[in-house]
């Protein structure tokens, strides 16, 4: 990430998560530790938070875990001191797959894995 990328730019960061899962893996914990840091150097800096599901369940339910995916990295990041006013987030279910892992297409888990994910969006510098 480097401070003069335009807003609507994003951190080459993603975390990821278990299947039917929205809490912070250790794994992600050390990727938002790094956005987290990030966000302490520039203070004004605000931050949209994109979270996703794989195919597997209905719509309905991959919006409503989506979401709890993006509150769930909300969360995270407040507790470690970022202002929940800098935080934007939304769970956009299945609709923004990264791969052709739609309804019906045979995938391996790895490739299911890719979107179980959160993204994170400049919003304001």
């Amino acid at each position: 990430f480097k401070v003069d990328d335009n807003i609507g730019g994003h951190f080459d960061i993603i975390i990821y998560f278990d299947l039917d899962k929205w809490n912070i893996r250790p794994d992600a914990a050390v990727e938002l530790a790094k956005i987290v840091d990030v966000m302490q150097q520039y203070p004004t800096l605000e931050i949209d938070v994109r979270s996703h599901t794989d195919s597997r369940a209905s719509h309905r339910y991959n919006e409503r875990l989506s979401d709890r995916r993006a509150k769930s990295t909300i969360k995270w990041m407040v507790a470690q001191g970022i202002a929940k006013e800098r935080l934007t987030g939304k769970g956009y279910g299945e609709t923004q797959l990264v791969n052709e892992c739609a309804d019906g297409v045979e995938c391996t888990e790895e490739q299911h894995q890719l979107n179980r994910r959160s993204e994170f969006i400049v919003k304001k510098l």
